[in-house]
Formats: structure tokens, sequence, C-alpha cells
């Protein structure tokens, strides 16, 4: 049998060459009667689209995506033999588990191997920039000593803070942003106000109400067509002046030409992201735009990364994997289609 993994992250080695060393874990899940194939590079990237893709996932007993998307195209490509594909992360936007769901193939993902990891970097890019570390780090090293440079901060145990999504990692986030914020308020259609209240964060029935009410709004929604672009200028007219807003969770919920015209005038104070689309900011001249501003801080789509985060992803993505080729039964946990 024959598992293709399309684009693993960790088994790049420096040079952006696939190293097949790195796949003992997988290797070890697997055993000697499965073949691991470890993508298609080109010039140190995975491809991920295309021709070259749709030869590579062919005759796959089943296939493993990270930021790759699943397409009618890979799983025809893939055929009739391919009885599983699991994706190694939290969100199931690129997944497709409606067409899985069609063509009777299992899908899975690894819903909540890094709530820690996301919920400290969402904290993390905050307090940069509630404080304005990222300023002051650019000024001092460009021995510009001044300690009103990237503004004043504000006293954060007077202030509000929101959090869009009260799934796991908003969850999580809440108890981290308690000691900081005077209150917590959650906005999440799916969610009962009595579930928040034992977190002790109160419940905005719409998003409006939530940015009118908070100085500082975390984003921790899944992306569905229903919450794709929620924050764009209609929703930003709501927002108090001078909040923050922070993106820990898909690049998509946000219009980054809205969010810039939002700090160019003063309705947003600060914006802070991990996740673009496109996904490095540098290829698209709006969120270039957006990196050239002191009022903004973001990393390279790696809030859920830590040692022990990505060991348990990758360790139990090839368990789920090897459940469905060995006994035909689908993983436990995470199960979608």
């Amino acid at each position: 049998m024959r598992v293709a993994y399309t684009d693993p992250a960790w088994a790049l080695d420096g040079g952006g060459a696939v190293d097949r060393a790195l796949a003992e874990l997988e290797v070890d899940i697997f055993g000697t009667d499965v073949e691991i194939d470890l993508g298609v590079v080109a010039e140190g990237r995975f491809v991920t689209a295309g021709r070259p893709l749709l030869d590579y996932v062919a005759g796959a007993d089943a296939v493993v995506v990270y930021r790759c998307h699943v397409t009618p195209e890979v799983l025809e490509a893939a055929g009739a033999g391919c009885k599983v594909v699991a994706r190694q992360g939290v969100g199931l936007d690129n997944l497709n588990a409606e067409l899985l769901r069609r063509r009777g193939v299992y899908g899975f993902h690894v819903p909540d191997y890094c709530g820690d990891e996301v919920s400290t970097h969402a904290l993390g890019l905050l307090l940069a920039l509630e404080r304005g570390v990222c300023a002051q780090d650019r000024l001092v090293k460009a021995d510009r000593w001044n300690i009103r440079g990237g503004g004043v901060p504000r006293r954060t145990s007077r202030l509000t803070a929101g959090i869009v999504g009260y799934g796991r990692i908003g969850r999580a986030s809440s108890r981290k942003l308690q000691p900081f914020y005077d209150r917590v308020l959650a906005y999440d259609p799916y969610v009962t106000a009595d579930l928040m209240a034992s977190y002790g964060v109160g419940r905005c029935a719409t998003l409006e109400e939530l940015l009118a009410a908070c100085d500082v709004i975390l984003l921790h929604a899944g992306l569905t067509p229903e919450s794709a672009g929620m924050v764009g200028a209609a929703a930003l007219e709501h927002v108090r002046p001078g909040a923050l807003l922070v993106n820990t969770a898909r690049g998509a919920l946000v219009d980054h030409g809205a969010v810039l015209d939002a700090l160019r005038d003063g309705r947003l104070g600060g914006f802070a992201s991990d996740v673009f689309t496109p996904e490095d900011p540098n290829r698209a001249p709006e969120t270039r735009l957006l990196l050239e501003r002191d009022d903004v801080v973001v990393s390279a789509h790696r809030a859920f990364l830590s040692r022990e985060s990505e060991r348990s992803q990758r360790r139990r993505v090839a368990e789920g994997v090897a459940q469905v080729l060995t006994h035909g039964v689908p993983p436990t946990h995470g199960r979608v289609a």
C-alpha cells in the first residue's frame, strides 16, 4: 500500500529538499508494508497543484495534505483505491469534506493538537502590539533610542478583550486573556451563553456588538462560506477607535484592504496576523503595504508550531491512516467524512 504526503513541511531539510530520514516517526507507525512518499518539490517548495501533483497522487491508497487543497481532480487522480484523505492540521477549508463524503472516502483532521500553541501565539502577538515591542526593537537596533517610539501603551487591566469563535482555541485564549484584561467577551452563534459563562466570559449576540464593546479582538473562527470576509469594511465601522485586531485563524476571514484603510484612519490602533491570503503577504500588493507599517506585527503561519505539537499531529495522522488501511475503520477523533 502507498501513502502519498503532498506537502509535509516537516520533511524538508535546510536546503528545501525532502529528507526521508525525517520521516522516522511515520516509518515506525506504518511499518515495512506501506510505501511512504513525501511529495514533489520544485525550487525548494512543494508542488501542490497541476499535472505534477496529479501524477504524483495517482494510485495512492491514502493521501495526506497540509496546505494542499483536495479537489475533484486530486481524488480522480488518486483513483478508486484511495480509502482515506487526512489533513495535517486543524482547519477544514482545504480538506473538502463534502466531496469526500460524496466519493465515499474517509476524511479526518486533527482538531485539537495545538490549542496551547495557537492561544499562546495569539497572546504573544497581542501583547507585542499593546506594548509596542516590535517597533521598539526596530528603533533600538537602528540606533534610534526613543522611549515613546511606537506610541505610548495602554493599561490593559482597564480594557475589554473580545474573541470571535469560541471553540477549543478560543476557550484556551480566554483563560490566558483574563489575567491581562478587565473583561473578556466572545461571539459565536453556535456556543451558548451558559458555556461561555462557565469560563467567565460574556456572550455577544452579534459580531457588531462584540466589535463595538471591545478594545481588542482576537479571531479564532473557522473558515467557512459563512465566515469568509467577515471582518471587512462594514464590520470595521463598528470597532472602538484604536482597537487592536489579531488573527491567528485564517487569512480569508479578513479583508486586508479594509484593515489597511482602518489603520490609516485610526479606527484600528494595530493589526497582528499569523495568516494571510495569499499565505506569504509579500506576494500581494495590498498585504505588502501592511508589512510596511509599525502598527502591524506578523508571523509566518506558525502559531501551531512547537516540537511537541508537530510530533503529536504527525503521529495522530499516521495512526489514523494506518487504522483505515489495516482495519478499514475510520479514526475515532477528527473524522469529517
